[in-house]
């Protein structure tokens, strides 16, 4: 009986401590209490094998104590179960309790890639695969080479677990993940997407399941009013095609002649042109020879000739 009793003590000692740890939120909005302090859970950035992979170890000296996984203090009427994502602080909440939350650091979209309403995780993915979007591969075509997707791995821009958000049903492209440059945690680095340290998104990808509740605030810190969507950026147009120059060859200008004594003396006369030969004349036949007409005899012929005379 005494035993008992003794337990019964304990018991109801622990849950006053609890109590006095985390204080009614209406003394807290009196400022008549101040709000626990978040405390750090220590040993979760060891290195660790998983499916074949090796996460390394973070250098948590490396990593401020901001942007280390705690437990804190949270006000909020969310359910618990839901993410809530602060870019004002680059934080990711999940509920765990009335105002009480695990709190992870994480690296935000750069400048003109932010967004903000409200989502649901669809799907969850170990692992997964990157495909790099058309519009990523235009703004750094040293991407297109793995336009069919770079397999899950240490080195994958994914890391360790990919959580794939929708709203409204549809699928713009947004992930909270991990990585592997750890060291991105805290800043504008992504385009729209939320980077985690692996072993704080392996932790994550194991407390949400499909279907939970994201939202992810404006970026100074407030309840998103609706789904705000950055436009897409403007295509850049195709530089247009210039003619080949002409290419005109230089005219290369002679020196001027430098006159000497010589150069300048009188030219001898010069020699006269030869008559041109007399054209040969035309060749003409001999003249026949003229025809001797025999004298007439003066008596009768003898014999058809003229018999002599005496």
């Amino acid at each position: 009986m005494t035993s008992l009793l003794t337990k019964l003590a304990a018991a109801t000692a622990l849950c006053l401590s609890l109590a006095a740890c985390v204080p009614d939120q209406a003394m807290i909005d009196a400022g008549l209490a101040k709000p626990p302090e978040p405390q750090l859970v220590e040993g979760v950035y060891t290195a660790r094998s998983d499916m074949n992979f090796t996460v390394p170890a973070v250098p948590v000296e490396k990593v401020p104590q901001a942007y280390q996984r705690q437990t804190v203090y949270y006000p909020t009427e969310e359910v618990p179960g839901t993410v809530i994502i602060d870019p004002s602080t680059k934080h990711l909440y999940l509920i765990t309790g009335k105002n009480q939350a695990i709190r992870y650091g994480i690296s935000i979209g750069r400048e003109g890639f932010q967004w903000s309403g409200t989502a649901v995780v669809a799907s969850r993915k170990p692992w997964p695969t990157w495909t790099p979007p058309p519009e990523m591969i235009e703004r750094d075509p040293s991407k297109a080479k793995w336009k069919d997707g770079q397999p899950g791995g240490p080195s994958n821009p994914l890391g360790a677990r990919a959580l794939y958000l929708e709203s409204n049903g549809r699928d713009y492209g947004y992930r909270i993940h991990g990585t592997p440059e750890w060291n991105s945690i805290g800043r504008n680095a992504s385009s729209g997407c939320f980077r985690m340290i692996n072993q704080d998104v392996m932790d994550l990808y194991e407390r949400v399941p499909d279907g939970a509740k994201v939202i992810v605030l404006t970026a100074s810190g407030e309840m998103p009013k609706g789904l705000n969507i950055p436009p897409p950026a403007p295509k850049k147009k195709k530089p247009a095609e210039t003619p080949a120059p002409i290419v005109v060859p230089k005219i290369e200008v002679l020196p001027p002649p430098v006159l000497t004594p010589a150069a300048v003396a009188p030219a001898a006369p010069a020699a006269p042109a030869p008559a041109p030969a007399a054209a040969p004349a035309p060749a003409t036949e001999p003249a026949a020879p003229a025809e001797t007409t025999a004298p007439a005899c003066p008596v009768p012929l003898v014999n058809g000739a003229c018999p002599p005379q005496p």
